[in-house]
């Protein structure tokens, strides 16, 4: 089995890949991995196991249609993680998105198909849908983002669908709530807010704090992704849900118990543009038809989270010294 995995050295990405090379998927067990990365702010080499002779790194753009016919011959399966995630960053320059997230998952759609791929599974988000006030959203509910990124999301999900549709490539996708743990770039709220904490910094939380979001720890989302890969139909999306709900005050809350800090350390700041107000998908249809629940507790998983923070401060103040860290 040859894996092509776009994205790897990023944060959910190198997770897949970690979780790969350990043996941790039996019917990966024996599998050489390729990874493609671009390198940019959020991709980290660094990320990657440092030795093993069933990876390949080639660093490189998803746009590059040249360089992936390259690579890609002769793999079984692609896994397409590589995206621009920052919804702050695609308020003040969309075009990056517009580039990596449409024009990049059109090209490796393309060839994939010309290189003979048996199967894609293209990593979406929840945020696809927009924003709903009460209940969950079902993989039918109509998409209607609200961000810039969720909107090039929205219209990969759908390149993928055609591709699917058009061309008969056995494509699936996934749509996952707000992910969480090491290795997580500190641009994003938990990784943020832990790490200024631990430096004596402020936090900055939106408006009044009570926008909701649903949290899954990142290896149960790798998790949902490979029985995705393994069993999931072609053609068909799943929902990959978190195990809580919290408001952004909530969680702001356990973060600065989990840091020993008090709410003197938290900035209200202006609300962002277009920020939606909760979102929640419904999870039944993963669980009934591939048998996938999360298992991390939610409060076991963050304690976790922190703590690797708190003994790997040499891994993220790289990150900030070298990687801007937006400061919207």
């Amino acid at each position: 089995m040859k894996l092509f995995v776009t994205g790897g050295a990023g944060f959910i990405g190198s997770h897949y890949v970690r979780s790969v090379l350990a043996g941790r998927y039996p019917t990966l067990e024996n599998a050489h991995v390729t990874v493609l990365d671009k390198l940019t702010y959020a991709g980290n080499f660094a990320n990657l196991p440092a030795d093993t002779s069933r990876l390949t790194f080639v660093r490189g753009d998803v746009c590059d249609g040249d360089l992936l016919m390259d690579v890609l011959p002769g793999h079984d399966a692609v896994v397409h993680f590589a995206a621009e995630s920052h919804v702050d960053r695609s308020l003040v320059g969309s075009a990056a998105f517009i580039d990596t997230n449409v024009v990049g998952t059109h090209t490796i759609l393309e060839c994939s198909l010309r290189s003979g791929v048996r199967r894609f599974v293209h990593v979406s988000t929840d945020e696809v849908y927009g924003s709903i006030d009460e209940g969950e959203w079902p993989e039918e509910h109509p998409l209607e983002p609200n961000s810039p990124y969720a909107a090039s999301k929205a219209a990969s999900d759908l390149i993928v669908r055609a591709f699917h549709q058009t061309h008969g490539l056995r494509t699936s996708t996934t749509r996952c709530s707000n992910n969480y743990g090491p290795y997580q770039h500190p641009e994003k709220l938990i990784p943020r807010f832990v790490t200024n904490l631990l430096d004596g910094q402020d936090v900055p939380l939106y408006g009044d704090g009570m926008n909701v979001r649903e949290w899954i720890h990142v290896d149960d989302h790798c998790r949902a992704i490979q029985r995705v890969l393994e069993r999931g139909s072609p053609g068909e999306t799943y929902n990959i849900g978190g195990t809580v709900a919290l408001t952004n005050l909530e969680l702001t809350r356990l973060l600065l118990a989990a840091c020993g800090a008090g709410w003197e350390r938290v900035r209200f700041v202006p609300d962002r543009k277009g920020h939606d107000q909760r979102y929640a998908v419904n999870g039944s249809k993963i669980a009934a038809e591939l048998g996938f629940r999360p298992r991390v507790p939610f409060l076991r998983g963050l304690a976790e989270t922190v703590r690797w923070y708190r003994e790997n401060r040499s891994w993220w103040e790289l990150v900030k010294r070298h990687r801007a860290v937006a400061s919207f």
